[in-house]
């Protein structure tokens, strides 16, 4: 759509507006001058393995945690799902959610089961635990969200971590925002339940979405079935990216964060008055009501206006919200904003 418009706002993109840092790009580069290009191990370059392993041993402490690169968040999503998932296994997931979890829940066979998180996106223990059955395998959280951009409190994040761990159900943390936490230390489920699984990666910190490069945390036995689920799929991620990914870690992206973080509160701010929303405590994304209607009409009136966003039944069983990316320009942020208050009008 944007392609056939003269001057569109975009902000429907989920990816940092900002490009991979130079010294990223350079290691990638010398990598492969390097001749550093063939397969690499299919759990990932030992080099990148150890840093990361090295970082998560500082942070959790735990004796059976072990990680993988993987080619991707959503490849880590794809193998944990293969890996612990089998048909007829139910998968509690909140709604609203990424758009490829329920797909892939029913790709291996899995029953997505649907918690409504609706209208402050909270997550409700209760609910929670009147979900469970027999056939729950697993739960799958991610904070900050997408699409609403919520972060969880401590509460919730403790509470269902260990009920979870009560309950003896699987718990898989997407963490691919990590780095996009305005408010607070990001916290994970993962200290408070050793046995959660943790994804996250390199897209959305160093806009490195392209290059597909992610990683994967947990007990040792779950990701040594991934890594031999990797070896017969995607093999290995791409080896002279992974060196680039080796530089990342060590690149300052907090100036990065902090320009989002306004962005976040330019968006908050143009917004409030003009429509419901849940502030969003961290990613890219706000969830706003629409005024009237549903969000797939909303949506088609916005590009009519030459604005680009999702409608809310793409990340839903319901088709009240729309969202927006502010992963964007300030000029083009403004431009949204001015487009979205008369549509509230």
């Amino acid at each position: 759509m944007a392609s056939t418009m003269k001057n569109p706002i975009n902000l429907s993109i989920g990816q940092p507006d900002f490009d991979v840092p130079d010294p990223i790009k350079k290691a990638s580069i010398e990598a492969i001058e390097q001749g550093k290009n063939a397969y690499s191990m299919t759990q990932g370059i030992a080099p990148l393995r150890e840093r990361i392993q090295a970082d998560i041993d500082r942070r959790f402490q735990h004796p059976d945690r072990q990680v993988y690169i993987s080619s991707g968040t959503s490849g880590g999503l794809v193998l944990s799902m293969l890996a612990m998932v089998n048909p007829g296994d139910e998968v509690i997931v909140f709604d609203p959610y990424f758009v490829m979890y329920v797909p892939l829940i029913q790709l291996v066979g899995g029953v997505p089961i649907l918690i409504d998180t609706y209208p402050d996106f909270r997550i409700d223990l209760e609910k929670v635990r009147s979900a469970i059955t027999s056939k729950t395998k697993l739960v799958l959280f991610n904070s900050p969200g997408n699409p609403t951009g919520v972060t969880a409190n401590l509460d919730e994040i403790e509470g269902l971590a260990r009920l979870c761990q009560e309950k003896g159900i699987a718990l898989i943390s997407d963490e691919i925002y990590s780095g996009f936490h305005f408010d607070g230390a990001m916290r994970s489920p993962a200290e408070f339940n050793p046995d959660t699984i943790v994804i996250d990666g390199f897209s959305k910190s160093h806009a490195m979405t392209g290059w597909r490069l992610g990683y994967v945390h947990g007990p040792k036995e779950i990701i040594q079935t991934m890594i031999k689920l990797q070896q017969y799929s995607f093999v290995c991620a791409p080896t002279p990216l992974q060196w680039g990914a080796m530089a990342a870690l060590d690149y300052d992206m907090t100036q990065h964060y902090s320009d989002y973080a306004k962005k976040r509160d330019r968006i908050v701010a143009g917004l409030r008055g003009y429509y419901e929303f849940t502030e969003p405590g961290g990613a890219f994304y706000i969830f706003p009501k629409v005024p009237s209607g549903t969000g797939t009409d909303f949506v088609q009136r916005a590009i009519e206006n030459e604005l680009l966003i999702i409608p809310g039944k793409i990340f839903s069983a319901r088709d009240t919200h729309f969202r927006v990316s502010f992963a964007a320009s300030d000029a083009t942020l403004d431009r949204g904003i001015e487009v979205l208050r008369k549509l509230a009008t």
